[in-house]
């Protein structure tokens, strides 16, 4: 089967593999009908994930049909549409039993998929812990609607889910790529009085208005002086951190009222400084880390309800052996790419 493959810093490969076969009880094998190109799969291509290793397949994003099934898989069977989570977890140990599923004590539990194991940009994927990591699609549900489920959908569902904002809050969601734009879907659900969000680039803004059109949308040169004109307690009730740079980082913060919640969606490729002395008062809290995604579930219902589309995210689509090109359009945003999907 082809799949593309992390051969050395700076180097994927497309290449022939073989198929996986089930080698455990809990293991499915999945048919690949669609992936996508995540900016952690970049982060791995120049070298900012040390533990990924080489000679793995990449991804972690996909969706696909259930191929083969181990003799412990009940929660999916042989020809079930399915999203596949980017976490592998048993849901036996102590940081699963309390949700805590991004730290699965397993040897392959966490974000395994993709960078520690072979993942999902391929014609074939085995997945560990099938029970868990498999989420079959409801029949109204298209593959296209379905694809971000595990991963970047599920890391926006979770950040709404632990920012511990109220009906009628404003909340800022800073940063307006795929992940900032699932952000944004998934703390509209909690009903919050305004949302605003703060993007540079053009194009993006006006994405986040076609998704949710009561957002309002600031540029970041503009963000400060705009919270603190209209946010009568002095800024934002809840912020979210989807972009990731050193500058939006220091945002987050400067534009969270005092005694609120922080959320640090985004991946870093260095360090970040908590200027405490400049914080001092604002007696703010910072949640952090990767996402606990165990509720693609629900995810898929609110999909399937309606009330959640990620369709718009997807602006180019390639088939899995144009992967090469399909990478240099995500990485340098050709044509003002969002997401780019590759299809076996």
């Amino acid at each position: 089967m082809l799949a593309y493959v992390y051969k050395d810093k700076g180097k994927f490969v497309l290449k022939e593999k073989d198929k996986p076969v089930i080698a455990d009880s809990k293991d499915a094998v999945v048919k690949i009908t669609l992936a996508s190109i995540c900016t952690s799969d970049l982060h791995i291509k120049h070298g900012f994930v040390p533990r990924a290793v080489k000679g793995i397949t990449v991804g972690h994003e996909a969706v696909g049909i259930v191929e083969d099934i181990g003799a412990d898989v009940k929660s999916v069977n042989v020809g079930d549409r399915v999203a596949i989570n980017v976490e592998t977890f048993c849901g036996e140990c102590f940081f699963c039993k309390r949700g805590y599923v991004n730290n699965c004590t397993d040897k392959n539990g966490g974000w395994a998929l993709g960078c520690r194991i072979d993942g999902l940009q391929a014609e074939y994927a085995k997945v560990p812990f099938a029970n868990t990591g498999l989420t079959k699609i409801p029949d109204n549900v298209s593959d296209g609607a379905a694809l971000f489920v595990g991963d970047i959908l599920a890391t926006g569902y979770w950040a709404a889910d632990i920012s511990g904002m109220q009906k009628g809050d404003t909340a800022l969601v800073i940063g307006a790529g795929p992940t900032g734009i699932c952000t944004l879907l998934s703390v509209a659900l909690k009903e919050p009085g305004r949302i605003i969000v703060c993007e540079k680039e053009e194009s993006r803004r006006q994405l986040a208005k076609r998704v949710c059109p009561t957002v309002e949308t600031v540029s970041p040169d503009e963000i400060e002086s705009y919270i603190m004109s209209t946010c009568p307690r002095g800024g934002a009730d809840v912020v979210f951190e989807v972009a990731g740079a050193e500058s939006t980082f220091e945002l987050a913060w400067k534009c969270a009222r005092p005694n609120v919640t922080v959320v640090v969606v985004a991946m870093y490729d260095k360090p970040q400084i908590l200027p405490l002395p400049d914080m001092y008062g604002k007696n703010l809290t910072f949640k952090t880390g990767g996402v606990d995604g165990c509720k693609c579930d629900e995810i898929l219902s609110l999909i399937s309800a309606g009330k959640i589309d990620t369709t718009p995210l997807i602006t180019h689509t390639f088939a899995l052996k144009d992967i090469e090109t399909a990478y240099s359009v995500f990485e340098n945003r050709l044509d003002d790419v969002i997401k780019v999907a590759v299809k076996p």
